[in-house]
């Protein structure tokens, strides 16, 4: 897939949830009735003040993320995309998403959704293990999860994504399995499959819990391409897995460095090789003062690294062409030794144009990354 220069992709975040799970080191928090209104009044203000900025890129994707979008009034979600759409050149055929979560996603908030414009709803799973969600602090059960799924279908939603995790707290080879089984034979069109990974900061951090080994996780990550394999999901990218047509949009405008523009507490952006990051201080935000953002244009350099190192995160990995194109020199020139000796280890393969990581390379991943880390 090439990502048009021209066009743009949306963030909007909404950091409000009922209660943090223990593993997340995410922006999010709980909030009364009306700290949520105001900050949608401060969103709506962003919108259509950043909008000036960007009326000449066509916005090809939308993403509501947090915390837990389906957590706030659904009228909240929807009068966000229509002065979206109001302000900004949004194509006819964007892929429009919603992440949400089983606790606070009812029929009436999805049909809401559908109806607005969204055509893609990630479903925060997890586990359909009762005893694991507990562990984790999750405030859904494997039943809500399902009835959410259903009603999704229901309200007419035809490309669901499922987030589940590996590697939890007191989870078997067995549990994960079992997990996994019950969401594939539920046919969503893509499945996220992440290895927990316990954040400093976050009440994990400091609790001592039962986590599979690194051995039980690896079986577990290699399990988890092998299964959906056999049932019609191929890997694109480290953790997601889809169905023929529905690869993430969204996600890949980040892998593959395409524009993007955070809007909401906290949100990060880059266009042209400009980052910038929205304050995390939620007053400062209801007050405006995230439009004081620091800008900081990226060097060459540090583009070279980020095109190596998030565009190997795809299974197609990197085209050597492309490069040659951006930077204006060959791969070989600037990263010739490291290509040569992953090349020889096995990590990495060259198919023409394309170099990508091999499985091995896939399990070592961050270490093969970090070579290309230019000094």
């Amino acid at each position: 897939m090439l990502i048009n220069k021209d066009s743009l992709s949306i963030y909007v975040h909404i950091p409000f949830c009922v209660r943090k799970c223990l593993y997340c080191d995410f922006l999010s928090f709980n909030c009364d009735k009306r700290a949520i209104d105001d900050y949608f009044v401060a969103l709506l203000t962003e919108v259509k003040e950043k909008s000036a900025d960007f009326r000449n890129l066509q916005v090809k994707s939308i993403f509501f993320g947090g915390g837990t979008p389906s957590y706030v009034d659904a009228e909240h979600i929807c009068d966000t995309l229509k002065c979206t759409r109001e302000n900004f050149n949004v194509a006819d055929d964007a892929e429009i998403s919603i992440e949400c979560n089983p606790a606070s996603a009812i029929y009436d908030k999805l049909q809401a959704y559908r109806e607005a414009g969204i055509n893609r709803i990630s479903i925060g799973a997890q586990s359909l293990n009762d005893e694991e969600l507990a562990r984790i602090g999750r405030a859904h059960n494997a039943d809500m999860f399902r009835e959410t799924f259903e009603n999704a279908r229901r309200a007419g939603f035809d490309n669901i994504n499922v987030d589940i995790m590996s590697a939890l707290p007191g989870q078997s080879m067995d549990s994960y399995m079992e997990t996994l089984s019950k969401v594939v034979n539920l046919n969503p069109e893509h499945i996220s499959a992440y290895s927990l990974i316990v954040e400093e900061g976050t009440p994990f951090y400091d609790m001592e819990l039962d986590f599979p080994d690194e051995e039980e996780d690896r079986r577990m990550y290699h399990e988890t391409k092998r299964f959906l394999s056999e049932h019609g999901y191929h890997r694109y990218e480290i953790s997601n897995y889809s169905r023929d047509g529905y690869e993430c949009y969204h996600n890949k405008v980040y892998w593959k460095r395409g524009n993007y523009l955070g809007l909401g507490l906290g949100a990060s952006s880059m266009v042209d090789n400009i980052r910038w990051k929205n304050t995390e201080e939620f007053n400062e935000y209801l007050s405006h003062e995230s439009n004081k953002k620091e800008l900081h244009s990226l060097t060459k350099s540090e583009c070279m690294e980020e095109f190596m190192f998030l565009g190997l995160r795809l299974t197609s990995g990197v085209c050597c062409s492309d490069f040659k194109a951006e930077f204006g020199q060959d791969i070989d020139e600037v990263y010739g030794k490291i290509i040569e000796k992953y090349i020889a280890e096995g990590l990495l393969i060259k198919d023409g144009d394309n170099l990508f990581l091999s499985d091995e390379g896939m399990d070592v991943s961050n270490t093969v990354m970090a070579d290309f880390l230019l000094d």
